[in-house]
């Protein structure tokens, strides 16, 4: 049961005077009246951390209106692919001189509500000796902190792959809250085209649920993110019909495992077809098959759903996630983006620092749009033909 003590404490049991308090109800003459032997504590336990209300206020600031993620998470090896891509080596130096860049755009946190960063970052000062945990702080950013260990060989899979990283969780989790970080990103993935296999999925939903709890036991928000993965040339209809049962097998052991639903963040993929089906989707039919999803398998009491690209173009990111939000719905709908908000800040900075105050625009002209997608207010206009370029990338790594 996924509740905290401190409601299951305002909420005392009513006694019989209590509930008929106001009601003329004649009584039968003759009642039986059926005694129910109250359940033992033993039979019955609510796991609740006590940091309780402490996520839950995290989870609302992070879901605030206008407001999304930038997932600046990329291992040093993933970030040394990007700034290969302009030309500069992977070297410490580099990957600070890039992150400081991103997180003292000026006015960045008007539409980032928070950052997820790699373990370097966490512990990382900018060029100019200040904390990035302080700086993104100052911006009124929460900082996050990526905790898993990354994707390997699934042992009796179907050439799938499991996510790592829940030895010493709890103790590096204390560590990450410490310095700052105030929810964790664990990603794990599922493959369409590998099947997925019914081992593939429970482990990906069981590995999930023990990191959210063990995240919440010492005071992290989880982001909750099983990647359905693009790679495959199947149709939308595959892609919602894989989701359902994912989703159904997450929140089944996220309740098994005694997650407090009202402190935790969700990084589903929206529900598109495989990035080789012939049958592309508009952002009307994605957000259509998306928000059916959602409101099928995703309880109300979770307060955001912060999107994932995969792949997708800058553009067709911001422009599905727009389409998302042209009716009410439950939840805070919004982006957790990695490239979809950095692609053409990272071309435009090109490793010059003469360069940084126009990468640093660009970065605010991709987060902007993107807010007013989550308030369901983006018209596309004036964009650029880099930000309209996919990103997808046939078995993406992290």
């Amino acid at each position: 049961m996924a509740a905290s003590a401190s409601l299951l404490k305002s909420s005392p049991v009513l006694d019989k005077s209590e509930l008929l308090k106001g009601q003329a109800l004649r009584q039968p003459s003759a009642v039986s009246v059926v005694r129910c032997q109250p359940v033992s504590s033993s039979s019955l336990t609510v796991r609740a951390s006590s940091y309780a209300d402490e996520l839950v206020k995290t989870a609302k600031t992070v879901a605030s209106p206008g407001r999304g993620i930038l997932a600046m998470d990329e291992s040093n090896a993933t970030c040394g692919k990007r700034l290969a891509s302009i030309g500069l080596e992977n070297t410490e130096a580099n990957r600070q001189a890039y992150r400081t860049l991103l997180v003292t755009a000026p006015g960045l946190g008007q539409y980032i509500s928070g950052a997820i960063l790699f373990e370097e970052t966490l512990y990382q000062s900018t060029v100019d000796g200040k904390k990035i945990v302080d700086i993104l702080v100052e911006q009124n950013i929460v900082p996050g902190i990526k905790v898993d260990k990354g994707l390997v060989p699934l042992a009796g899979s179907n050439n799938e792959s499991w996510c790592q990283g829940l030895d010493g969780l709890a103790s590096r989790s204390a560590a990450y809250y410490q310095q700052g970080a105030r929810f964790a990103k664990w990603r794990t993935v599922v493959s369409i085209p590998n099947g997925p296999s019914a081992l593939a999925v429970k482990e990906a939903a069981w590995g999930l649920a023990r990191y959210a709890a063990i995240s919440q036991d010492n005071g992290l928000v989880p982001i909750v993110e099983p990647e359905i993965l693009l790679d495959g040339e199947h149709g939308i209809e595959r892609t919602f019909e894989v989701s359902l049962k994912v989703w159904a097998e997450v929140f089944f052991y996220l309740a098994e495992n005694n997650v407090l639903f009202e402190g935790i963040l969700l990084k589903p993929s929206m529900v598109t077809p495989g990035a080789e089906c012939k049958d592309k989707a508009t952002p009307e039919q994605v957000a259509d098959y998306t928000l059916r999803l959602l409101k099928r398998r995703i309880p109300p009491a979770v307060p955001g759903i912060m999107f994932l690209s995969g792949g997708q173009s800058e553009v067709e990111a911001t422009l599905n996630l727009n389409a998302m939000n042209q009716a009410p719905n439950p939840w805070h709908v919004s982006f957790s983006y990695a490239r979809a908000l950095q692609n053409t800040c990272l071309k435009t900075w090109g490793g010059r620092p003469e360069n940084v105050k126009a990468a640093q625009e660009t970065l605010l002209i991709r987060a902007q749009a993107n807010s007013l997608a989550q308030l369901g207010k983006y018209t596309g206009e004036g964009e650029s033909e880099e930000a309209k370029k996919g990103m997808f990338v046939k078995g993406y790594v992290y």
